[in-house]
């Protein structure tokens, strides 16, 4: 069995290696005339950085799961929820907007124009930290009382008070360095920010267990905030500026984020009512399961997903009005997108029986097929993921929010209405009954919107991709491991080649790769 791992772990650097070394070309005219070209160096590069982050994180999850077991892991997910929500309801959208004014500012050249846009977003970041923080210690009652089945956690929200505000002053500097493309220096800081993590977390669990929690997610969340803080005051010194006069120019950054705002909190809702729901009806290991499940699925196919927000939106925000090139915007980076994750996910389907022991331990097994029915979702949040962006490209925040509204209200009510009747497979279940209610809901708004037209090719490779999804969920069915292995592996392999065999028509992918060699030689 674990002979599969050794294939499939060789397999999948190999498809990333060629992505990455096939998409860094030097040749910048013929990038911008071959957009698939783009948007695999970009997907590459952020996804690059996004696997190594995976590849620290394991081992932190491997020991966290191994001393605190599905009961710390279920309420490390609750706090880190509760942040979030608390976090995403107070910083107005800043993490997108900010991003976007001082890009604006970066791309004229002009450096005090510069120097204005970061000092509007770091006294607007320093004062949705202080609100958040103010928030979550008024909420700590009502947290407590409706995210755990007894009111007896007060203490630790309002001890995680300084967490919230923390994450908002990181998402302020964030904003700073992705708006003046310092992509290269974020993603160090990110490494050693895991790094910090684990260092710092895990004796702290092995010490105090589950005690040791909240003092963890503080601490982090102060090195994390000091490192981001260090290295941007380093490329752009500390200037903040409370004045009126300050502020008032600067209100659009919070008027452009209030739909982005309510979106992220109805989000953050339906994932706190899911997870609080999970806690109540049943045992807090059911919680932690779910919880591990959700995250190495989001996380896994987060890898080709990273580079929508920093590449895709702002290519779809430059263009002007609505028809054939949008259409094609959308519809290359929607085949891009199911091109590169649907080997991966075969590859992740068939190895779940040695990936959740290897990331986790024996005991978040019972998550498996979970896992399994929310690795088909991922097919679908490929398709629909691009989709979801033209509202906020096209400056309709609340286009956005009425589309996240409805696709929050629908996930939560599935997920616990199918939870109720067939446990975690069940919640699978519901989460991807919701990705194919999204998918056609955005269709069909997007279409009559902004005149949007899913493209052939898009549904061509989708018509090649999705069977041999279902047809690697089908086979986990299938108890026989001289059937399983080798016909899993026959799935990765051709879901590999059909992959690369169209990423080589479409780009300069197999050329790339020639000059490269030859520079080497």
């Amino acid at each position: 069995m674990y002979d599969f791992l050794l294939f499939f772990v060789p397999l999948q650097r190999l498809f990333c290696s060629i992505v990455v070394q096939g998409c860094l070309l030097r040749d910048t005219t013929m990038e911008r005339k071959d957009s698939y070209s783009h948007i695999l160096k970009y997907t590459g590069l952020f996804g690059g950085v996004q696997g190594l982050g995976i590849l620290v994180s394991i081992l932190r999850t491997k020991l966290v799961a191994v001393i605190l077991g599905p009961q710390g892991v279920g309420l490390i997910s609750l706090f880190n929820s509760t942040i979030k929500l608390i976090g995403d309801g107070t910083t107005f959208g800043l993490s997108m907007s900010g991003v976007k004014a001082v890009s604006e500012a970066y791309e004229t050249g002009d450096e005090v124009q510069l120097r204005k846009a970061i000092r509007q977003v770091r006294s607007f970041s320093l004062l949705t930290a202080l609100l958040g923080t103010v928030v979550c210690v008024a909420l700590s009652p009502l947290l407590s009382r409706y995210t755990f089945s007894w009111d007896g956690h007060i203490f630790h929200f309002i001890c995680l008070a300084p967490a919230v505000g923390l994450t908002a002053l990181m998402g302020g500097e964030t904003a700073v360095l992705k708006g003046t493309r310092q992509l290269r220096g974020m993603a160090v800081v990110s490494i050693y920010s895991l790094l910090a993590s684990l260092l710092l977390s895990i004796p702290i669990f092995y010490l105090f267990g589950d005690a040791g929690i909240v003092p963890s997610i503080v601490l982090v969340a102060l090195v994390q905030m000091l490192l981001m803080v260090g290295y941007s005051f380093r490329r752009y010194p500390l200037e903040i500026s409370l004045r009126r006069h300050v502020l008032a120019s600067g209100a659009s950054l919070l008027m452009l984020g209030i739909g982005v705002v309510l979106a992220n909190v109805m989000n953050s809702g339906a994932e706190l009512l899911i997870k609080s729901y999970i806690n109540n009806v049943a045992q807090i290991e059911e919680l932690g399961l779910y919880n591990a499940g959700f995250m190495m699925t989001m996380t896994y196919a987060g890898m080709v997903f990273s580079a929508m927000e920093t590449d895709y939106f702002p290519r779809l925000a430059g263009i002007n009005g609505v028809g054939e090139e949008l259409n094609q915007t959308v519809n290359r980076q929607i085949e891009v997108s199911l091109l590169l994750v649907a080997p991966l996910l075969v590859g992740f389907m068939i190895g779940l029986p040695i990936i959740i022991p290897l990331l986790y331990s024996t005991r978040f097994l019972p998550a498996i097929g979970l896992v399994q029915v929310l690795i088909l979702a991922m097919y679908l949040r490929a398709l629909k993921l691009p989709l979801a962006y033209l509202p906020l490209a096209k400056g309709h925040p609340w286009s956005y929010l009425l589309m996240e509204g409805i696709c929050a209200v629908t996930l939560a009510t599935l997920t616990i209405v199918f939870f109720r009747f067939f446990g975690l497979t069940g919640a699978g279940i519901g989460i991807l009954l919701n990705a194919v209610f999204d998918f056609f809901m955005l269709n069909i708004f997007m279409h009559y919107r902004y005149g949007y037209v899913i493209s052939a090719a898009v549904l061509k490779y989708a018509a090649l991709q999705l069977p041999i999804g279902l047809m690697a969920y089908a086979l986990t069915f299938v108890g026989n491991p001289w059937v399983y292995w080798p016909v899993g592996i026959l799935l990765g392999l051709l879901s590999l080649s059909i992959s690369l065999y169209i990423l080589h028509r479409k780009s300069r992918l197999w050329k790339a790769l020639k000059e490269k060699m030859v520079r080497k030689a």
